[in-house]
């Protein structure tokens, strides 16, 4: 289903305030870097599920040989590896995050404000930017 005009419009305005706010961040989602590593995360994890699981088997077939503990050390580590695929695929990619609450390998150089400090620059941009999406976002419903 194709967008209205005025969703069009909207869309566009939302875009460029990504730019304006966090070029940064605008660029890397632009050029799909974002979705190669989660990818590269979703495969790694698959593989990982793979060899516990074979591992689970390996430690069930084990056990009908009657070896025993050995038995319950595999079949533990294949579950342990099983989880623990399932944790990385589900927390993602870490993301860097400096003080002043944007990602960035830029480190704590851009958390200081003009006058030194994080924490008042920190609340003031906070404050207005979400004052301003929802001043966008009244006016949006209150035009006809």
């Amino acid at each position: 289903m194709p967008l209205s005009e005025h969703e069009q419009r909207m869309l566009e305005q939302i875009e460029s305030a990504l730019y304006a706010e966090d070029p940064k961040f605008a660029s890397t989602v632009r050029t799909g870097h974002v979705r190669g590593v989660s990818n590269r995360r979703r495969t790694q994890a698959a593989a990982l599920f793979a060899l516990g699981l074979v591992m689970l088997f390996a430690g069930m077939f084990l056990f009908m040989v009657k070896v025993g503990i050995i038995s319950l050390a595999v079949s533990l580590a294949g579950f342990g590896l099983m989880f623990g695929a399932g944790v990385m695929l589900l927390r993602g990619s870490p993301v860097k995050a400096v003080p002043d609450g944007r990602s960035s390998a830029s480190g704590p150089a851009r958390a200081a404000g003009p006058h030194g400090s994080s924490r008042p620059r920190q609340t003031r941009r906070q404050a207005g930017f979400s004052a301003r999406m929802e001043d966008r976002f009244r006016r949006r419903f209150d035009q006809p």
